[in-house]
């Protein structure tokens, strides 16, 4: 099960420490995507089956906790997805996706914990620490689990708040098409390519949520890629409406041989916590 790129996970408590890179209402530095207009906010999605591809899975359904926190320095994000998957043998599997990290607002720092079960035994887990050298990269990523190891990072590598700052700016700005390497943590092979097809940007509309109503949106459709010259097949795809804030709702998660919609029930922001 791949998590969505641009949405990190939970059940682990990030410790903060250093000196402010600069203060979320402060312009950011030239090229750099100003992150200000992120909203630190929880939010609680219901998971159901949108459709199948033919594969072993017949019914699922499941829920998914995300959290951003505005930490001063940095954004603290933990996000928690639990499904109960049936197949075609009517057994239910229980599959859950625990993952939290810190990420600097510079975009140059940047720490992970991700943990996967299946039925209680862990299929997969990655910590570690990733630094960049400056903004477009290029740096390098140290693991201390699965083992302990460094993977390159290329130049033009961002983390997952800076990729979604870069999404917005690009949607603001009527791109229709962005390749970003993308490290998140979620693998242990290192940066993957994400290839984000913009759909549109639409003016402020009317929703149940008051501090979203104001704000224009767009959709976006991404594809994440092992980053490798032959890789010609999306590893996972995801479709999704993000708000100008960084909010998103709305989203379509393909795991390959099913897709999962998600959508957003309850929708609180967060104050800073400095």
């Amino acid at each position: 099960m791949r998590l969505p790129a641009a949405l990190g996970a939970l059940l682990l408590t990030v410790t903060i420490a250093g000196q402010p890179a600069f203060s979320a209402n402060a312009p950011a530095p030239a090229g750099v995507p100003n992150q200000g207009a992120l909203l630190a906010h929880r939010a609680l999605y219901t998971l159901t089956l949108d459709s199948t591809k033919g594969g072993d899975v017949i019914a699922a359904h499941g829920t998914m906790g995300y959290e951003v926190t505005d930490v001063c320095d940095g954004w603290a994000v933990r996000q928690r997805l639990r499904m109960t998957i049936t197949n075609t043998d009517g057994q239910e599997i229980e599959m859950a996706s625990d993952y939290a990290t810190w990420e600097a607002k510079d975009g140059l720092r940047f720490r992970y914990h991700m943990r996967q079960t299946t039925d209680t035994a862990v299929t997969s887990q990655t910590d570690g620490e990733a630094v960049l050298q400056k903004i477009g990269g290029p740096g390098e990523a140290h693991y201390t689990t699965p083992r302990n190891s460094t993977s390159a990072l290329p130049a033009g590598t961002v983390f997952p708040m800076m990729h979604t700052a870069s999404i917005i700016a690009a949607a603001r700005e009527k791109k229709h098409f962005v390749t970003l390497p993308l490290f998140d943590g979620t693998d242990e092979n290192g940066v993957e390519d994400s290839f984000i097809v913009v759909l549109d940007w639409k003016s402020p509309q009317q929703n149940k949520w008051p501090t979203l109503s104001p704000l224009p949106s767009t959709r976006v459709h991404i594809a994440f890629f092992d980053h490798q010259p032959a890789a010609m097949l999306p590893t996972y795809e995801v479709g999704m409406r993000y708000w100008e804030n960084g909010v998103a709702d709305d989203m379509q998660m393909d795991f390959g041989d099913f897709v999962m919609s998600a959508k957003m029930k309850e929708f609180t922001p967060q104050p800073r916590r400095c």
